[in-house]
């Protein structure tokens, strides 16, 4: 058993790192403990992806990211992650998966890994969104040609490609094919298609324009399908709103319907969860971000604060009050 923690923080994304700066700060014995890499979901974007963020949402101190154009590009933004980690010596343990968290004590939770045990008086949940792809939970989405995470399009020139979605991960993956000589149908339902209200979820302007630009030149299909049927070695099965059953030709398919976070130590521990606008998420105090859970608490992607800017904020003013309860905690 190692010494015991103040806090150990679960997960090395932008909220992960953002409290364990905070944590350094306060002179709190802390730790983060990351089953992948350090920024792990930024790590499975898209090859040469450009992000949608301006700089001053994504860095991790003001004017400390520089990219080459106005947006950062994956590679940009996780050697500013990667780099932040390693100027401020932050205490990070990657590659290594928690297995359980259980509470020992009133101010003890016990923490169990695949390479160890750890004990600490305060836990922080800062894992992704992204554990869990949605699935179609349609015959032949288990073959080898689907796929559930695009990362570049370069295995695929001169083949047929099907993506299914229809949010910024699906459109972009399905410009990228079509960019770089894939024959690339994108099947979206028509609500999604036709939406171009930003605050409704809409497709990027910025990911619209290009994607409408490959639909006129030809080289980019767009069906408006109701339902996907079946997927084979050799095609995929689906009808549209009108009706029609269409068989399509094809040789990779991305599913990019969207994913969720994994909950399951959040809910072993007790801690309560409640259907979100678009997935489940856990219960917590919206000032403290505390759970029902006393000393457990929750930030990032899986939580109202979900874009990249609010994880990096929301650490800095909870782990201060994380101190203050352990320092009161101290002096009972």
């Amino acid at each position: 058993m190692n010494e015991p923690l103040d806090l150990l923080i679960i997960g090395a994304g932008p909220a992960g790192l953002s409290a364990a700066y905070a944590a350094r700060q306060e002179g709190l014995r802390y730790l983060v403990i990351e089953k992948g890499t350090i920024a792990d979901t930024i790590r499975l974007y898209p090859v040469g992806r450009t992000l949608f963020s301006t700089p001053n949402e994504l860095e991790m101190n003001e004017g400390t990211l520089h990219p080459v154009r106005d947006k950062p590009t994956r590679e940009e933004l996780l050697s500013h992650y990667i780099h932040f980690v390693l100027d401020n010596d932050l205490n990070i343990n990657t590659g290594e998966s928690v297995l359980a968290v259980e509470q020992a004590a009133p101010e003890m939770f016990r923490v169990h890994t695949d390479k160890g045990d750890y004990e600490a008086a305060r836990i922080l949940f800062a894992i992704g969104a992204m554990a869990h792809p949605r699935f179609l939970n349609i015959p032949g989405e288990d073959l080898p040609k689907v796929h559930h995470l695009f990362v570049e399009p370069y295995a695929y020139i001169r083949k047929d490609a099907l993506v299914v979605g229809g949010g910024n991960s699906a459109a972009e993956a399905a410009l990228f094919l079509s960019e770089e000589g894939a024959r690339t149908t994108l099947a979206i339902w028509r609500e999604d298609w036709e939406n171009r209200d930003p605050k409704a979820g809409a497709m990027k302007h910025w990911v619209r324009s290009p994607l409408d630009k490959e639909v006129a030149a030809g080289r980019l299909r767009v069906i408006l399908y109701k339902e996907v049927l079946q997927v084979t070695e050799l095609d995929v099965t689906l009808t549209t709103e009108e009706g029609e059953t269409l068989t399509i030709p094809n040789d990779v398919v991305f599913v990019l319907i969207g994913s969720d976070a994994d909950l399951t130590l959040l809910k072993k521990l007790g801690v309560r969860t409640e259907a979100g606008k678009l997935t489940e998420m856990p219960v917590y105090d919206s000032e403290t971000f505390e759970t029902n859970v006393p000393g457990v608490y929750v930030a990032g992607h899986f939580t109202n604060a979900r874009h990249i800017k609010a994880a990096i904020d929301v650490p800095r003013r909870i782990v201060p009050l994380i101190a203050q309860s352990l320092r009161a905690a101290a002096t009972k």
